[in-house]
């Protein structure tokens, strides 16, 4: 896998900052994602995949987040569709999806998005008819396949796996936010779309319990995993800067900004913040692998522990991504901020998705635990 990761993580990065600009489908970037071999890390060895652990795909998103973190959030969330059907899926639905996912290889897009409650499912003889609209669809645009979460006629939240190219699907290209500009997060709607019974994921479907709520965990270590490589993708360019650009200010009494004490303060914060991060990166992959691994007798106890670890994680590396990203500024001077090096895209990135779900809902989840013992209720976020 390394060899493979190094190429493609050089191909991003020589275009990150020109494609940040325009925005839209990375269509060559997709494609050479698709040529890599690792759209098929989390498939397992049975169906035609890899097989690896989550600690080697995670490593493999902040490798990539470090220079593109909208590449590799449509990356990383490949890997999570691909977790989704092992979670929730029947095993004929297993090795039908995830063969054909790794023959191909076939690139997955989200259309889950448990908030937005605005499709149907309605029954259609021996099938169901799909009608609505999804919004921060992300990966959608280009996609082979495609998870869609819906109600049924009972109000009960079911979980799809659609091609992408189905008559019906229309995926509208409006994403145009600040940051993540090329992840394709905007909407898809669904007109009178024949659904078959066994498009429906499960049983167990995602109540089965605690094994099929490390979903949420897995999701959590993605966001984590991608702020990490963008405060470390942040740090390193903002690095290279000050040391062959920036100019010391002229009452330093130094002769270069890399010996300007104060210029060294905010590095060694910077340092502290994202080591602390990286140190709880392992321990969190390591907790979710080993949830992941004995999921078949997963208890709740287990499940909490490993969700607390991601979630401490996350608020880490969510912090130290967005003070880095910020406060890049002051260590590389007015210089850094022309556009053509584009630095403020890992502020407006990080910014942008650590909105995903509120960073103070995650404390607020740990104070509890700290304070009474308590776990986190599993669900979609949690």
């Amino acid at each position: 896998m390394s060899a493979a990761l190094d190429e493609l993580t050089r191909a991003l990065a020589a275009t990150a900052v020109a494609r940040d600009r325009a925005g839209g489908t990375a269509k060559a970037e997709r494609d050479a994602i698709r040529r890599s071999g690792l759209l098929t890390l989390a498939v397992p060895t049975a169906f035609g995949g890899q097989g690896a652990g989550w600690p080697e795909i995670l490593g493999a998103v902040r490798s990539l987040a470090r220079v593109d973190s909208s590449l590799a959030h449509l990356f990383a969330f490949q890997h999570l569709m691909v977790a989704s059907v092992l979670l929730y899926g029947h095993p004929g639905q297993q090795e039908r999806l995830l063969t054909a996912t790794a023959n191909g290889p076939l690139f997955w897009g989200n259309a889950l998005n448990p908030l937005d409650r605005r499709t149907r499912l309605t029954a259609d003889g021996d099938g169901f008819r799909l009608n609505g609209v999804k919004s921060f669809c992300s990966g959608a645009s280009d996609s082979d396949l495609l998870l869609v979460s819906a109600d049924d006629a009972d109000g009960v939240l079911r979980v799809l796996a659609l091609p992408t190219a189905r008559p019906g699907v229309a995926v509208l290209g409006d994403w145009d936010n600040m940051g993540q500009r090329q992840t394709d997060s905007g909407t898809v709607t669904f007109t009178d779309l024949r659904v078959e019974a066994d498009d429906l994921l499960g049983p167990p479907g995602p109540y089965g319990g605690p094994a099929a709520s490390l979903r949420a965990c897995v999701a959590q270590a993605i966001l984590a995993s991608v702020y990490l490589g963008i405060a470390e993708g942040a740090l390193a360019e903002a690095a290279a800067f000050t040391r062959d650009q920036s100019r010391p200010w002229r009452t330093s009494g130094v002769a270069s900004a890399a010996e300007d004490p104060y210029v060294l303060r905010h590095y060694g914060e910077f340092h502290v913040a994202v080591a602390g991060a990286d140190a709880l990166a392992e321990r969190a992959l390591a907790q979710l692998q080993q949830a992941w691994d004995g999921r078949a007798t997963l208890t709740p106890e287990q499940r909490g522990a490993a969700a607390l670890a991601i979630a401490t994680f996350k608020v880490a590396a969510a912090r130290a991504a967005l003070d880095v990203s910020n406060r890049l500024f002051e260590v590389t001077g007015a210089r850094a901020t022309a556009a053509r090096h584009g630095f403020d895209r890992f502020w407006r990135n990080v910014r942008t998705h650590s909105l995903h779900d509120p960073i103070d809902y995650k404390l607020k989840e740990l104070g509890a635990w700290a304070l009474t013992g308590a776990l986190p209720e599993p669900g979609f976020y949690s």
